[in-house]
C-alpha cells in the first residue's frame, strides 16, 4: 500500500477539495483520497504507485496547481498503534 501526498496550490474551500477528490477518484484506482485546503494538501491511498504524470495531468485539469509529489510505502496501524 502506498501513500501519495499532493501539495496543491489554490484551493480555498471545501468544494476544492471535493472537485480534486473526485478528479482523482475518476482517474486513478484507489482506496481513499482526502483533501485539505487549510493544508494545501491531498492524501491519497492506493495499493500501486500513482503515475506522477498522469497525476500532474489530472490536477492541471482541475485548475489548481500540484506544486510537489511525495509517495511512500504506508502500512496500516493496528489497535493501539502497532
Amino acid at each position: 500500500m502506498y501513500k501519495t501526498t499532493l501539495t496543491i496550490n489554490g484551493m480555498a474551500c471545501g468544494m476544492c477539495e471535493a472537485h480534486v477528490n473526485d478528479a482523482v477518484r475518476r482517474s486513478f484506482n484507489i482506496k481513499k483520497v482526502s483533501s485539505s485546503h487549510k493544508k494545501g494538501i491531498t492524501e491519497i491511498l492506493s495499493e500501486s504507485r500513482p503515475d506522477e504524470n498522469r497525476l500532474r495531468e489530472v490536477i492541471s485539469q482541475t485548475g489548481y496547481e500540484l506544486t510537489d509529489i511525495k509517495t511512500e510505502e504506508y502500512v496500516k496501524k493496528g489497535l493501539f498503534g502497532r
